[in-house]
């Protein structure tokens, strides 16, 4: 009983601070200098046959398994809904409709993308010339027969600009885009019954940690109570208690972004919405900035620790690519960082802003520190669950509206 009630306190205090003082946190709570806003970023077309993420269509990493086609007389044909987008031209050479029937989520894609496409050419509307396919004209297990895929265009059909189309479709959120023929691009979403998936910042089960012990260990089998290597708002090498895992999935494959240096035994791996520090330049008066792992670039810095144990020195990022690895594990410590394969990093997602982060997680950690000082609990999990923990997942669900957009990354408004 009195562990349900604290969780009802701290659920209440979260979504109270979060509405009233989300202003002051931003503009100068403590640890500001973590913090930045998003700014528009430099959009690189792609080139012929190129695709993303670089893995197999049909995987956990982009749009998911085939579940089957969808006819008119299947029970499934009433979760498609019809796009009536005056923004968007469909060809539909069959005359039936059958272009415009497709998944919510499929719509909600097309329709940000057609906004994209007004905005990047002045004149020039999103063209679809393929959707939902009733007649069998695809490969067998084709997502077209699901409503879950489209082939498109610009209405000019100038085909030197589908290379940005393609990556505009990325942009807007399709979870596989394809430049797939000289004649079109092919995009798909995953399945509405897995959009659950993974979104938020996680490591691979391969990743690995230091304890306070010295010892290294991988992330699948880190523990909450464990004290692993972390930084400090100072910048300091410090350990840190592991107060619960935010998210734990032994499932995969997953997509994530892997980083590579100029050390040659330093990389890290990482989903594409999880926060990395960073800074500009090797400069030691250089503030570390969060960055969401998709936007390092390289020529960029990642902090390592010292030899010596007692601060970080910075090692230049040299290329980042994506791969897909087992599992996704989100640790959480007090400090809200973690050092992952020798690598500062958050322990957040999804909020490009480390301070606004960690202070949204503030009444979690108020839990453990309530429920250890007031009933002689222990102030970590005591249980090891698969899935999202109960507190981001509230967040995510119900908070996530209060943050101002420019800082959330683009999977944010997916689950």
């Amino acid at each position: 009983m009195a562990g349900v009630l604290a969780r009802w306190i701290v659920t209440v205090v979260a979504i109270t601070a979060v509405g009233t003082l989300w202003g002051p946190c931003e503009a100068c709570g403590p640890g500001s200098r973590y913090s930045r806003r998003r700014h528009p970023r430099k959009l690189t077309p792609f080139v012929y046959k190129q695709q993303m993420p670089s893995v197999s269509e049909n995987t956990f990493g982009a749009s998911g398994l085939f579940n089957g086609r969808i006819t008119r007389d299947s029970e499934r044909f009433h979760t498609l809904k019809q796009n009536f987008n005056t923004d968007i031209i469909f060809k539909d050479e069959e005359k039936t409709g059958a272009d415009r029937f497709m998944t919510q989520r499929c719509k909600d894609k097309l329709n940000a993308l057609a906004i994209s496409v007004m905005n990047q050419w002045e004149g020039v509307k999103l063209r679809v010339t393929e959707g939902w396919d009733e007649d069998g004209f695809h490969t067998e297990e084709s997502l077209h027969y699901e409503g879950r895929a489209v082939d498109i265009t610009t209405s000019d059909r100038d085909r030197t600009k589908y290379g940005m189309l393609a990556r505009l479709a990325v942009e807007a959120g399709f979870d596989w885009v394809y430049y797939e023929s000289k004649a079109h691009i092919h995009c798909s979403v995953k399945a509405e019954s897995d959009t659950t998936a993974t979104q938020g910042g996680c490591f691979p089960a391969e990743s690995w940690v230091t304890r306070d012990d010295g010892r290294r260990i991988r992330m699948r089998d880190v523990r909450p109570g464990d004290r692993v290597l972390s930084m400090d708002r100072e910048g300091r090498a410090v350990f840190s208690e592991v107060l619960t895992f935010m998210d734990r999935d032994s499932r995969g494959p997953w997509v994530y972004y892997t980083i590579t240096t100029d050390d040659r035994n330093i990389t890290v791996t990482a989903t594409p919405s999880h926060l990395v520090f960073v800074t500009e330049s090797r400069d030691p008066d250089a503030p570390r900035i969060a960055k969401f792992m998709s936007d390092v670039r390289p020529g960029e810095y990642l902090l390592t620790p010292e030899n010596d144990g007692g601060g970080f020195r910075k090692v230049e990022i040299v290329s980042v690519t994506m791969v897909e690895e087992e599992g996704a594990y989100a640790p959480l410590t007090v400090q809200g960082t973690v050092v992952v394969d020798n690598v500062a990093m958050s322990c957040y997602a999804l909020i490009e802003s480390q301070a606004l982060a960690h202070w949204v997680f503030a009444p979690f950690r108020l839990y453990y520190l309530l429920t250890s000082s007031l009933w002689d609990s222990p102030s970590h999990d005591q249980t090891l669950q698969e899935g999202v923990h109960w507190y981001p997942s509230f967040f995510y669900r119900y908070g996530i509206s209060l943050v101002e957009p420019t800082l959330l990354h683009p999977t944010a408004t997916d689950s």
